[in-house]
C-alpha cells in the first residue's frame, strides 16, 4: 500500500508500527520487522492450520463496528481449530483497505483483535495490507496445535454414533434476520434483552476453543457449525458416508430464538439452516457419552446430544429430520454457499 493510499490515514508502515507490531510479541513474529515469522509447535505436537476469508458485504456490513468485525474476524478462525481439537497458538492476517477507512477504523479494528488475543492468549505472526477498491476484506491464517496424530476429523464419523452439539443454535441466523429488518424484533414482540441478545451471536461468534480437550479425547468426528446445521451435517454424513436422524426438538435453542419461533413456525427452519452459529457439532460413540458431556461441562460448556447416526441408505438424503415423533422437511433453504 502506497504512502498516500489513503489522505484519512497514515500509510502502510505507519500503520504497522504503531497498531500492528503491538499485536506482535512472540520472539518469532519480531515485531513485523522481518520478511516472514518463524514458528514450530511444541514437542510431541502437530501444526493444524485453517484460513477464512470476510468481505464486506458478504460476511458483515460495511457500517458494523471495527471492533466486533476483528473478533468475529479471527474468532471464526479459531472455531475452525477448536473443532479439530486444536489449541490456538497464532495467526497471519492479511487485510485490504479502501481509501475511505480511517486511522480510527484501524485502530478500533486493532482493538477487536488484541481483545480476543488476550482470550485465547495468542499473537499476530505477520501478514500483509494492501489498498483495494473495496473494503474492508479480511484474509486471517490460524495456526492451532494438537498431540501427534490426535487431530479430529470431519470425515471418521462411524454408524451408531451419536450426534451433540454444544450451545444453542440458530441465533445467529436469526440475529441476521433481525439485522435486515429493524422493525421485526417489534413485530414479534421481543424484548430488548432478546433483541440485543440475538443481533450479538450474529456479530460476535464464541468459538468453543475450551471444546478441544473433550473433542480430543472422545469425539470420532467434529466440525464447527457455519453454513448451518442441516448443511454441515450434511457435510460430515456425505464425507463419512452415514446417514444421521436428528430429532430437531431437541436441537438446543436459546430463549430469544424459542420466541421468536413461537411467533412464527417458519423461524425454525432459519434456525437449523442458517449459517454462523460456530457451534460445535460432534459425534461420539455412546459408551463415551457420558464422559464427553462432563468435560464439556468441566470446561464450562453446555451440550445437547440431537440424533444418531446409522449406516447409509441406498437412496434418499443423508439426513433425516423429525419433530415431535413426524417426520420435517425443509422448504428450500439448505445452508450458506458462497456459490
Amino acid at each position: 500500500m502506497s504512502e498516500r493510499a489513503a489522505s484519512s490515514r497514515p500509510g502502510e508502515f505507519s500503520l504497522i508500527e504503531r497498531y500492528f507490531a503491538p499485536l506482535a510479541t512472540s520472539t518469532g513474529a519480531v515485531h513485523l520487522q522481518d520478511d516472514a515469522a518463524v514458528f514450530a509447535p511444541d514437542t510431541g505436537c502437530e501444526l493444524v492450520v485453517t484460513k477464512d476469508m470476510l468481505m464486506a458485504g458478504v460476511h458483515f456490513f460495511e457500517n458494523d463496528p471495527p471492533f466486533e468485525i476483528a473478533q468475529k474476524a479471527l474468532g471464526v478462525n479459531l472455531s475452525d481449530l477448536a473443532a479439530k481439537g486444536a489449541e490456538p497458538k497464532g495467526y497471519l492476517l492479511g487485510l485490504g483497505l479502501s481509501k475511505d477507512i480511517s486511522e480510527e477504523w484501524v485502530a478500533e479494528f486493532c482493538r477487536g483483535l488484541k481483545l480476543v488475543q488476550d482470550q485465547f492468549q495468542i499473537d499476530l505472526l505477520g501478514g500483509d495490507t494492501i489498498s483495494c477498491p473495496q473494503g474492508p476484506l479480511l484474509s486471517i491464517t490460524a495456526f492451532g496445535q494438537v498431540p501427534t496424530g490426535q487431530v479430529v476429523r470431519r470425515n471418521e464419523a462411524v454408524a451408531g454414533a451419536l450426534l451433540y452439539v454444544t450451545g444453542t443454535i440458530g441465533d445467529a441466523a436469526l440475529g441476521l434476520k433481525l439485522r435486515l429488518d429493524e422493525a421485526l424484533a417489534d413485530k414479534l414482540e421481543l424484548s430488548a434483552e432478546q433483541r440485543d441478545f440475538l443481533l450479538n451471536r450474529y456479530l460476535l461468534p464464541q468459538p468453543r476453543v475450551g471444546a478441544a480437550q473433550a473433542l480430543r479425547d472422545y469425539a470420532v468426528a467434529a466440525m464447527d457449525v457455519s453454513d448451518g446445521l442441516v448443511a454441515d451435517l450434511g457435510h460430515m454424513c456425505r464425507t463419512s458416508q452415514v446417514h444421521a436422524s436428528v430429532q430437531l426438538e431437541s436441537v438446543p435453542l436459546s430463549d430469544a430464538a424459542s420466541a421468536m419461533i413461537a411467533k412464527d413456525a417458519a423461524f425454525r427452519e432459519t434456525a437449523i439452516a442458517g449459517g454462523d452459529d460456530y457451534e460445535i457439532l460432534a459425534a461420539v460413540m455412546p459408551e463415551n457419552a457420558g464422559a464427553f458431556e462432563k468435560a464439556l461441562q468441566t470446561a464450562g460448556l453446555s451440550c445437547s446430544r440431537i440424533g444418531e447416526l446409522h449406516e447409509p441408505e441406498a437412496t434418499g438424503p443423508a439426513i433425516s429430520l423429525s419433530l415431535n415423533g413426524e417426520a420435517y422437511c425443509l422448504l428450500g433453504a439448505d445452508g450458506f454457499k458462497h456459490f
